[in-house]
Parts: C-alpha cells; structure tokens; sequence
C-alpha cells in the first residue's frame, strides 16, 4: 500500500470513527440521564434524515433549511417518544422499558418502511461539502474534513 492509499484512509476512518463516537455519545447520554438503552436512537436519526430528504426534494428548501428543520423535528421525535413509550414506564421494572424501548424502535422502523418504502434515497448535499482538496494524489472531500471537526465542536460544547 502506498502512502497516499494510507492517508486516503486515514483521513476515511477519522470520519467514520467521528460519526461512531456521535453516536455512541448519544447513547451515553440517554443511558445516562434516563438509565435506558434507548434502541429508537438510531432509528430517529433515520427520520432526521428523511425530514433532509423531502425538505430538499419535494419542497425545495435550502439545505441549511432542510437540516435546521431535520433536526427540530427529530428533537421533537424523542421527547414525544420518551413522553409516550418511557417515562409512563420509570417506575416500572427494568425489562418493561427494555421492552418499551425495543418496541418504539420496531414501530418507527415498520412505519418508515410503509410510508417512505424500503428504497434507499440520496441526500441533498451542499456543494461546499463536496468539494474535494487535492494533496499530492490523496482526495479530500471538504464532508471528510468537516465531520471530525463538528465532532469535536459538539464534543467540546458538550463538556
């Protein structure tokens, strides 16, 4: 392997691994705050997604708009789900919100399937993130630089 196919990937795998640390900083939290695995996590970020979608495509928004109200309406999304699914439960035994919480995360994945259907969609992204700086023979892609670094603005805000 060449040294530029090694930085390529680095660069790769530092996105990536921004995105797990995301996510599992997500779970943390929720586990944290509530003591509950909270199987739905993923499955709200899927609507978040899909509010980009159909904000970009079918009503023509900016992407900034789009992810704004993405991410609003995924917001919305969990504290409904734990209004409805978990807090009746916290008194509860443990496995019944265990139970709960895999029951959401079911629902929310049946019911996208029924309205949005199993095809897989393209997101909208801004030009600026998909524009590629070149060094040497490694390829950039402004959306590789810019995942770590939002990582580490959430993660620093955070703290």
């Amino acid at each position: 392997m060449t040294l530029d196919m090694f930085l390529q990937h680095c660069f790769n795998a530092l996105t990536l691994g921004s995105l797990y640390a995301l996510i599992a900083i997500g779970y943390t939290m929720v586990y944290g705050i509530l003591r509950l695995i909270n199987f739905a996590h993923g499955d709200i970020l899927m609507v978040g997604a899909y509010f980009v979608f159909f904000g970009t495509f079918a009503y023509g928004w900016p992407w900034g708009v789009a992810a704004i109200i993405a991410i609003l309406g995924a917001s919305v999304l969990g504290v409904v789900v734990e209004r409805v699914a978990y807090r009746p439960l916290r008194d509860a035994p443990r496995i019944s919100a265990l139970i709960s919480a895999i029951a959401v995360s079911f629902f929310i994945e049946s019911l996208a399937v029924v309205v949005f259907t199993g095809q897989p969609r393209p997101v909208l992204q801004p030009d600026w993130l998909l524009s590629v700086w070149q060094f040497g023979d490694v390829r950039i892609l402004k959306l590789t630089a810019f995942v770590p670094v939002m990582t580490i603005v959430l993660v620093a805000l955070l703290l």
